[in-house]
């Protein structure tokens, strides 16, 4: 198995969203709201406890498709790691994306947007489900290719870290240049915004390139309304980490075919057989007609 460096990181973690709240409370942010902030670490401790059993299954794969592999990279040269760097980070990129157009990932990744309050706290709101659900499928090209699976868990938790100093109003905008490169809470605050403009945006992990590449990027603008567009509106974290999966279940069931049903799961949050609810792309087209109308 790989070193589990993201264990050895939660105390930090603790003390740096200790110190986020007091200066929130000191200066009187309104950043933290005390049962939100306890559903967050209870959602983060039941992330981590289903991690024991999911991560040795992955590794196990990831371990098969290695004795398959189609090269051999040696992880003694240099190269290895910025090519074990980039992988990883361009592989985080189309799962993310991915997770906000296909409910069947949405139902696990939604976990991590359901606080209505940006801080380090919600870093810790992930998904009890989403390994058992097939995230990992994103990065299996990876031991294919040649990347050990000792270092490719390695890199994710690496990305992982990195991603939870984002999750702040306390940094605003950096110098240019990280900005152009990096992910960096700006460009975070926008992911989880519930602002139509801002859904689906900037999937970055580490590196904001890809958004800009692939056509999801948007800047920072005014403040983003954190949340869903239809909150969950319960601190109770089973509730919170199943509630998305039931509903799926219940619409399927309920959808009048086969073909339908495989659509609750296929399509993108929102989507509806009666249109009863929209996708993000129905709503800035309905936003965009009543412009033109204007």
């Amino acid at each position: 198995m790989p070193p589990v460096i993201l264990y050895y990181a939660i105390p930090f973690f603790v003390l740096l969203l200790s110190l986020e709240a007091w200066f929130s409370y000191k200066e009187q942010k309104k950043l933290y709201e005390t049962k939100d902030t306890f559903t967050s670490l209870g959602l983060g401790i039941g992330n981590v406890i289903t991690g024991f059993f999911t991560k040795a299954l992955i590794f196990g794969l990831f371990t098969y498709l290695y004795n398959h592999r189609l090269f051999t990279l040696d992880a003694g040269i240099w190269w290895y790691w910025v090519l074990l760097f980039f992988a990883d980070d361009f592989s985080y990129y189309w799962f993310h994306r991915i997770s906000h157009h296909v409910n069947y990932f949405w139902a696990s990744h939604v976990v991590h947007h359901s606080s209505q309050h940006y801080n380090l706290a919600a870093a810790l709101r992930q998904t009890w489900t989403g390994n058992a659900t097939g995230a990992f499928l994103f990065w299996a090209w990876m031991p294919l290719v040649g990347f050990h699976p000792i270092w490719i868990l390695f890199m994710q938790q690496i990305s992982l870290i990195y991603q939870f100093w984002i999750h702040t109003e306390t940094v605003h905008k950096l110098p240019v240049p990280v900005e152009f490169i990096f992910n960096t809470p700006a460009h975070h605050r926008v992911h989880h915004g519930s602002d139509l403009k801002y859904l689906d945006k900037n999937h970055a992990g580490i590196l904001i390139i890809w958004d800009r590449l692939f056509g999801s990027f948007q800047p920072e603008e005014e403040r983003p309304v954190y949340g869903l567009t239809k909150n969950i509106e319960s601190y109770n974290p089973a509730l919170i980490a199943f509630k998305t999966w039931g509903e799926l279940f219940k619409k399927a069931l309920n959808s009048g075919s086969i073909k339908n049903g495989l659509h609750y799961f296929l399509k993108p949050p929102g989507w509806s057989h009666d249109g009863s609810s929209k996708t993000t792309a129905q709503l800035r087209k309905e936003a965009k007609a009543l412009l033109v109308e204007k």
